[in-house]
C-alpha cells in the first residue's frame, strides 16, 4: 500500500496507519495476532453502533486473509486530548458523552452479520469473566511485587474477596456495555462524538461503562467533577434503583481498576510498553477513593494494606460523595 503513515496505537496487538491522498483519508487497522477480535469482531460491533445511530468507524474494505481492515478516519482529536488542554467547562463534553452512553445502553441488538457473512452474537459479561479480569491483578502485579510463598496466600484471599464482591452485584446483566468507555476512546468528529475501540463489547451491567468513564485512570479529575457526571447520568434515567446502581458502580469501579493495574503491569513486563507503569499510582488512588470508609470493601482494604502498604493513597482533591437527588 502507498501513502501510509504509522500512527500511535493502543494497548492491543493492532497497528494503525493513516492512508492519505489529496482528497481522501482512511485508517488501516492491521492485526495478525488476535485478529478475530481485533478485526472481525471490531467491525461487527461498529456495525451495531452505526445501526443504532451512534458514530463509529465505517468499514471501507477488508482483507482478512492479509490481516487488515480499511476504516473511516476520525482524525486525531480524542476527548482526552481536548480535556487535557481545556480545564474549564469540561461538563460541556461530558453532557455529550452521557448522551452517547444512554444511546449505547438503549441498544437492543444482540447479533449482526459480520463481513464474512457469519452471525456475530454479543457475549454475556458474566461473573466468571469479571472475576477472571480482576484476577489479572494477581497474575501480573502481585507476581511482580511479591515473593512466591507470600503471593500464594494473598492470591487465595484476593480471589475469595473478588468472588464475594461480584456476587454482591445487584443489577441485571442485560445492557449493551462498551467495556472500555473512556475519553481516549471517544473522538470529536465534526462537532459530534465518535466511539472507537469497541471490540470488547459485551451484554452486562449498566453501571460498568459509567464507572469506566468517571474513574478513568488516564484522566485525573476532581471528585467535584466525578459527582457532577454521576448526577447527570442518574438524573437522565427514567427507571433506576439508585441504591442498587450505586452499589454496583462502586464494586465495578474497584474491580476494573484492579484489572487495569494487572493489565498495565502485563503490558510493561510482557510487551515492554513501560509507559503504562506511570498510570498505576493513580489507579491505586481511584481504588482508595472507593474503598475508604466503605464497609463492603473492608476485607479488600485490609488485605491490600497488609500486602501493598502505602500504595493506596488519598490523592484526589475532595471526598467522593453520592448525590441523592
Amino acid at each position: 500500500m502507498k501513502n501510509l503513515k504509522k500512527i500511535k496505537g493502543d494497548a492491543s496487538f493492532r497497528k494503525f496507519f493513516r492512508k492519505k491522498d489529496k482528497k481522501f483519508s482512511s485508517i488501516i487497522v492491521f492485526s495478525k495476532r488476535e485478529k478475530l477480535k481485533n478485526l472481525l469482531i471490531y467491525d461487527a460491533v461498529n456495525k451495531i453502533l452505526i445501526k443504532n445511530k451512534i458514530l463509529a468507524p465505517m468499514l471501507y474494505q477488508e482483507n482478512y486473509n492479509k490481516n487488515y481492515l480499511e476504516i473511516e478516519d476520525f482524525g486525531d482529536d480524542t476527548i482526552f486530548k481536548i480535556l487535557s488542554k481545556k480545564k474549564k467547562n469540561q461538563m460541556f463534553y461530558f453532557e455529550k458523552i452521557i448522551t452517547i452512553l444512554n444511546k449505547i445502553q438503549s441498544i437492543k441488538d444482540r447479533s449482526i452479520k459480520n463481513f464474512r457473512k457469519k452471525t456475530f452474537i454479543v457475549p454475556k459479561y458474566d461473573k466468571e469473566i469479571l472475576n477472571k479480569e480482576a484476577n489479572l491483578f494477581c497474575d501480573w502485579y502481585a507476581k511482580k511485587e511479591m515473593p512466591p510463598k507470600k503471593r500464594m496466600k494473598f492470591n487465595r484471599e484476593f480471589k475469595k474477596i473478588v468472588r464475594k464482591l461480584s456476587l454482591d452485584l445487584k443489577l441485571n446483566n442485560n445492557f449493551f456495555v462498551h467495556r472500555d468507555f473512556h475519553v481516549s476512546n471517544l473522538m470529536l468528529v465534526n462537532d459530534k462524538i465518535g466511539v472507537i475501540d469497541s471490540q470488547d463489547a459485551l451484554i452486562g451491567n449498566r453501571a460498568y461503562d459509567l464507572a469506566s468513564l468517571i474513574d478513568d485512570v488516564r484522566l485525573k479529575t476532581s471528585n467535584t467533577l466525578k459527582n457532577q457526571i454521576y448526577k447527570l447520568y442518574i438524573n437522565r434515567q427514567k427507571k433506576l434503583d439508585k441504591i442498587k446502581f450505586k452499589n454496583d458502580f462502586e464494586i465495578l469501579s474497584v474491580l476494573r481498576n484492579l484489572k487495569i493495574i494487572g493489565i498495565f503491569t502485563r503490558l510493561a513486563v510482557r510487551d515492554k510498553k513501560k509507559n503504562y507503569l506511570k498510570l498505576i499510582p493513580y489507579a491505586w488512588s481511584l481504588i482508595g477513593n472507593r474503598i475508604n470508609e466503605n464497609k463492603k470493601f473492608e476485607d479488600l482494604k485490609i488485605l491490600l494494606n497488609q500486602n501493598f502498604k502505602g500504595k493506596i493513597k488519598w490523592e484526589l482533591k475532595q471526598h467522593w460523595y453520592y448525590v441523592q437527588d
